[in-house]
């Protein structure tokens, strides 16, 4: 990159500049060749900036050269040394205003770059000027990470709803294939198709559930809720699948109200009976309190141990999901960042071919 270059660092990554940067770059570089020829603009800058010590200099020489007058010394000796010291002071000026220029044009020329690297700035002796500097390569990294951030956040999602689309075209071509069947068949595979619907409404929510919880703000209303609604209504949405799939759901009033967002918990409820009834085959459903914590165990296929410890990574779907085509990998993980956020904890302990137990805990000063 031009710009890279002008600041003599190597290395550096090309950077494509969209069309309000290279507009913006644009202003920059027009509004510094009018500032580099208008050169008394700078140096009314420089007089501004060096008001003071100019000002005491003439005033001392002023002085000083009364103090001489009132001693008798001859005027034209006061005169010759007067014009001397004006001689001098204005070299010195202006050696002091051809610095002062010099540093303002390469400050100028970084604009264009000062984004991506900041080797070129002047050295520079004096403690304010160090701190500025200073100041700049912090907002410089803060701004390389957040930029880093950004990218990664825009490659999550893309990932996220490549992965979404395909999954969504999985229930929709069943359901048009249920729907085009003659009538009498279709009554018998009713069941069929609000199954798929089902699916449908579930991979929706699920990317809604995605798309908030990866904005800067959540729609987080905490305030004391008992599980016993929040779970029965999670159940509820899940009876039809419970009686399809003949599988039993022992469930024991938990009895306990504790400080959460009633919305969110109640999604990562249907996340986890979810996936307790995609691996479950036969047997049953648990829902208890055990040790202050809610648990949600099945008697499913189980999870691998070397899976166990990465079933909350986003899109890990370890063996049972390469086994079931269906699977995403994003609801474990989506239930573990929600809780996170929320401050309750996510244990998950399974046994290969006997189930698996997920345990939700609350924090224990909510008591």
């Amino acid at each position: 990159m031009e710009c890279c270059r002008s600041c003599g660092r190597s290395g550096i990554r090309e950077i494509r500049n969209s069309p309000e940067t290279a507009k913006r770059k644009g202003v920059i570089m027009e509004n510094e060749n009018t500032d580099l020829k208008s050169g008394p603009g700078c140096f009314w800058s420089f007089l501004k900036y060096n008001f003071i010590w100019l000002f005491l200099i003439c005033f001392c020489g002023f002085l000083m050269g009364a103090v001489l007058y009132l001693n008798n010394i001859p005027a034209e000796e006061i005169f010759y040394g007067m014009l001397l010291c004006l001689f001098l002071m204005v070299v010195g000026t202006a050696v002091m205003f051809f610095r002062y220029r010099s540093r303002y044009l390469i400050l100028r020329k970084m604009r264009s770059c000062v984004t991506v690297s900041l080797d070129g700035l002047p050295q520079t002796e004096e403690l304010t000027e160090q701190e500025y500097q200073a100041m700049l390569r912090i907002l410089l990294e803060e701004n390389g990470r957040l930029q880093e951030e950004n990218i990664r956040r825009e490659r999550d999602w893309m990932e996220y709803y490549t992965m979404w689309v395909h999954q969504i075209k999985t229930p929709i071509a069943a359901l048009k294939l249920l729907l085009q069947e003659p009538d009498r068949e279709r009554e018998r595979d009713a069941g069929e198709e609000l199954q798929e619907l089902f699916s449908i409404e579930q991979y929706v929510e699920m990317a809604l559930h995605y798309m908030r919880l990866g904005s800067e703000t959540t729609d987080f209303v905490l305030r004391r809720v008992s599980l016993d609604d929040v779970l029965r209504e999670s159940v509820r949405k899940y009876a039809r699948n419970f009686i399809r799939r003949k599988i039993s759901l022992e469930y024991e009033a938990v009895n306990a109200v504790k400080l959460t967002d009633e919305k969110w918990l109640g999604f990562v409820a249907e996340q986890l009976l979810s996936n307790a009834l995609k691996y479950t085959h036969r047997g049953k459903i648990s829902i208890f309190m055990e040790n202050e914590k809610l648990v949600i165990a099945d008697t499913g296929i189980g999870i691998r141990s070397e899976d166990l410890p990465r079933v909350c990574e986003k899109g890990y779907t370890g063996y049972n999901g390469h086994a079931d085509k269906r699977s995403t990998g994003i609801g474990l993980y989506l239930c573990s960042r929600i809780l996170g956020k929320l401050g309750h904890s996510l244990e998950i302990t399974s046994e290969e071919g006997v189930g698996t137990r997920v345990m939700i805990g609350f924090p224990e000063h909510e008591e």
